[in-house]
């Protein structure tokens, strides 16, 4: 490309393949200097105002990717990759309503596109609206069966709308397509914590575990609470913590766990370690049922008590 532009310096197809090749090659900052030597040249050129986006998102420059983006729309308007990418651009930057229109703009111009659908349901989930985003998922389900992703964060809008079989159901899928999703064990195993349904949230936990992720060693350590299996609850949350040492919901569900073998001593330090890691945690400690038989220690009130 360098020798075209040598013999031709206002190869403006030359300088905006340069500037691929230099994206290719993580050389983003070069990428963009060739892609704005192809604008000198080509006001007009859609691609490679498109090409520049790309490259300033890549460098987390999500503002001015926008403004690239919106300059090849202005000369193509059904450019359905520069309204998608806008979208996440915006959506990246917590303007999920723009985002919503951009990717609907996207959806427009190419009604199949199932990211489009799939990230139009991520920033209606992020406004709280489950019901629409459950819709946005399915239809990117629709298009793409297989999209892992849609079915578990449908899987996530269903949760929190209380929709708890159905959630399972969508976790099952997104575990199908891709089995060895942690996320999608853990939530189907939170749900099914919740429905009272341990063992198999155990069971679930389990799978969730072989990927070796904090959190999902933490819930399983709820769910041997909740059958009374606290010595296999402590290994969990032991296992948790050697994980994640700053996780502070496991420090407390391990002092919880303490206090329900009426051990003293580890109810504290785990009860401490919570709340210095989260000062939230003292409040919580003041209300757990479990507690009840040492409020009144002194070395508790100590640790509870609210020092400001």
């Amino acid at each position: 490309y360098e020798r075209a532009i040598e013999y031709k310096p206002d190869d403006h197809e030359a300088w905006n393949n340069r500037g691929n090749a230099l994206s290719d090659l993580g050389r983003k900052e070069e990428a963009i200097e060739s892609y704005e030597k192809a604008i000198e040249y080509k006001p007009d050129k859609h691609e490679a105002w498109y090409n520049r986006g790309v490259a300033l998102d890549d460098l987390g420059r999500n503002e001015e990717a926008i403004e690239s983006y919106e300059k090849a729309i202005e000369y193509k308007p059904d450019k359905h990759e520069a309204w998608y990418n806008r979208g996440l651009a915006l959506y990246y930057l917590g303007r999920n309503e723009e985002a919503i229109e951009s990717y609907e703009k996207a959806i427009e111009y190419k009604p199949d596109d199932h990211e489009a659908w799939y990230n139009r349901g991520l920033a209606l989930s992020a406004l709280g609206r489950n019901e629409e985003a459950i819709e946005s998922y399915e239809k990117a389900i629709e298009y793409k069966p297989d999209l892992h992703e849609a079915w578990y964060s449908r899987g996530v809008a269903l949760s929190a709308l209380g929709r708890k079989e159905e959630a399972i159901e969508s976790y099952e899928k997104a575990i199908e397509y891709k089995p060895d999703k942690h996320e999608a064990w853990n939530n189907r195993g939170n749900v099914l914590n919740d429905l009272g349904r341990y063992e198999e949230a155990l069971a679930s936990f389990d799978q969730a575990v072989v990927l070796n992720h904090h959190f999902p060693w933490r819930n399983r350590g709820k769910v041997l609470m909740n059958l009374g299996r606290y010595e296999e609850a402590l290994s969990s949350f032991a296992q948790a913590i050697t994980l994640y040492p700053d996780d502070a919901e496991s420090h407390y569900h391990q002092a919880r766990c303490y206090a329900l073998q009426d051990n003293l001593p580890d109810t504290i330090t785990a009860l401490s370690k919570a709340i210095t890691l989260n000062p939230d945690y003292r409040e919580l400690a003041q209300m757990e049922a479990e507690f009840d038989p040492i409020r009144q220690h002194p070395e508790f009130q100590a640790v509870v008590r609210n020092d400001e």
